[in-house]
């Protein structure tokens, strides 16, 4: 994670995301008041815009300093931690609804990943709002040949890694589901979206809700 932590600090004032959020889907379940944390936020881009939309508190968390440092300066609106262990350092049922943008493409390990999603339904509160969006994996000529070349170092299909120096990941559908099986699927919708290299890429966009039988007694 350490090569990973360089590489976003390096980038950290030049790379640019692109995920769309919805600002409404919270909105509609978590309303303005709600606590959300931005987990993985980056140099604050959807806080910028949950704060737009009137949201009034907001909570961003990233391993990268320097993404840290920039969405401090650029998108004061949040309170914001740095974090790169793999527990969130916040209370149980702290939130109403976390963001997770193009987080687990950062994160190639399914272990990391479970880990992720373990953590992210202790800090929700009941019936708390998850809301996923992330990269499938694509069909293209370009992505399946580094699919294929980095296939048998890392042991997974759709890992792939940057001459920029990081490793990222594509996921199918299915496996992206298993992660999101200790809640309720609201909705789930794939779209196109661009990467930060500017190529067009499969996504997918997860609404979940943390079910009843997580709420501790």
């Amino acid at each position: 994670m350490e090569a990973q932590d360089q590489y976003w600090d390096a980038v950290a004032y030049q790379k640019r995301f692109g995920h769309p959020l919805l600002t409404g889907e919270l909105e509609k379940h978590v309303g303005l008041r709600g606590r959300i944390l931005d987990y993985g936020c980056g140099y604050g881009r959807s806080i910028r815009q949950l704060h737009g939309a009137g949201f009034a508190h907001l909570f961003g968390i990233d391993s990268s300093s320097g993404m840290i440092g920039r969405a401090r300066t650029e998108n004061p609106f949040a309170r914001y931690v740095r974090n790169s262990g793999s527990e969130i350092p916040f209370t149980d049922g702290s939130f109403d609804a976390a963001l997770l943008l193009a987080v687990l493409t950062c994160m190639p390990d399914s272990r990391q990943q479970n880990r992720l999603f373990s953590e992210l339904l202790r800090v929700l509160k009941g019936s708390g709002i998850l809301y996923v969006s992330d990269f499938l994996l694509n069909s293209d000529t370009r992505n399946r040949r580094r699919y294929e070349r980095f296939e048998p170092r890392h042991g997974l299909y759709g890992v792939f890694e940057l001459e920029e120096g990081v490793t990222l990941r594509h996921h199918t559908r299915e496996h992206l589901e298993r992660l999101a099986g200790p809640f309720q699927t609201i909705s789930a919708q794939e779209f196109r979206v661009e990467t930060m290299n500017g190529h067009r890429s499969r996504a997918i966009r997860l609404i979940l809700q943390k079910q009843s039988r997580h709420l501790r007694a």
